[in-house]
């Protein structure tokens, strides 16, 4: 099988014929049809994010099963699937509360310590498989549809986490990105008023066009006075932070409103930001953070885009041979929603 491959962090792929994987007990193997580009493998590829190098990086796929191990009942061959990022053991108190980005004997992460998707065909633990609903298409629409398992699910989680209701005001800052135009639809979704903030006036007119009400340019700076004076001097209900540096996460603090709620995500992992404790008291704020989504959420997302709740914005494909002009544009920040890497 072809596989791009990183020998090392901040270095081009490699393009190598590997053996078709085997899988052991407990194990399922994949034929990789699609699979999503965006800044959480580029950080991989940046050594920005711990991996194991030399690594296939990519996670969010849409595959169909090609041979299971010993022991495994979950899929079975020809079975559509997608898969869970994240590699748990399935048995500590947070996995078994449906909590598995807490996982007590966490093993890592899909392209980072297990070879991902950038590759013909890619083996998993079985219990990362998870099926495509049937009324998805994913034949005609596998780019889309690879997509779903991290730049949907994560903002369908936050929704939840930061309990968004009709109604309230809601910022996404990085609005433009993979995941955040994603948060904007989500947050629209859930009937919000949403106010998406980027610096590329391009993402900031697609945004619209994924539902966004108000958009805020953070590179005319001032971006809390700027929400301020959108909510009417009241505030934010929730800010949703995807870049999290500590300039970001000062200003959405600062523009919070009684009650209001900040969810920072990724982003760039700095060590701290400025919030006012008088503030955190008088308004009773909530500072948290978010990680990823659980299975049961991941289901979810799938069952609502079968539906024909939101659909995924894919804005850009390529080919397996291609990934270094996707990463390029990762990189720049040039991408606007989603970009995706077809097999076929």
């Amino acid at each position: 099988m072809k596989a791009m491959v990183l020998k090392a962090p901040n270095t081009p792929f490699v393009l190598e014929e590997r053996p078709i994987p085997v899988p052991g007990p407990g194990e399922a193997v994949c034929k990789v049809l699609a699979c999503g580009a965006g800044l959480t493998i580029e950080h991989a590829r940046a050594g920005r994010a711990p991996s194991n190098f030399p690594i296939v990086i990519g996670h969010e796929i849409t595959a169909v099963i090609s041979a299971v191990g010993p022991g495994v009942t979950h899929v079975k061959e020809g079975d559509p699937v997608t898969a869970h990022f994240y590699v748990t053991c399935g048995r500590c108190k947070w996995c078994l509360l449906n909590r598995e980005t807490l996982c007590e004997d966490f093993t890592g992460y899909i392209g980072r310590q297990v070879d991902g998707a950038y590759a013909e065909y890619m083996k998993l633990p079985a219990r990362n498989f998870i099926h495509i609903p049937k009324a998805l298409d994913w034949k005609k629409n596998a780019a889309e549809v690879s997509v779903i398992c991290d730049a949907l699910a994560t903002p369908y989680k936050v929704t939840r986490r930061a309990r968004i209701a009709p109604l309230e005001n809601v910022a996404v800052i990085g609005a433009g990105g993979g995941v955040g135009i994603h948060m904007v639809a989500l947050a629209r979704w859930a009937k919000a008023r949403v106010i998406a903030v980027d610096i590329s006036p391009q993402k900031l007119g697609k945004c619209r066009d994924m539902g966004a009400h108000e958009v805020v340019d953070a590179s005319q700076g001032k971006v809390a006075e700027a929400l301020l004076d959108l909510t009417g001097g009241k505030g934010l209900d929730v800010a949703i932070d995807f870049v999290s540096t500590a300039a970001t996460l000062s200003e959405a603090a600062k523009a919070l409103g009684r009650g209001g709620r900040l969810v920072t995500l990724g982003g760039a992992g700095q060590a701290g930001f400025q919030a006012s404790q008088r503030d955190m008291v008088q308004k009773e704020l909530e500072l948290m953070g978010s990680r990823y989504c659980s299975k049961q959420e991941l289901i979810e997302t799938l069952e609502l885009v079968a539906r024909g709740d939101f659909w995924p914005l894919v804005t850009e494909t390529y080919r397996l041979e291609e990934v270094e002009k996707v990463h390029q544009r990762l990189a720049a920040g040039a991408v606007t929603g989603r970009a995706a890497v077809v097999m076929e």
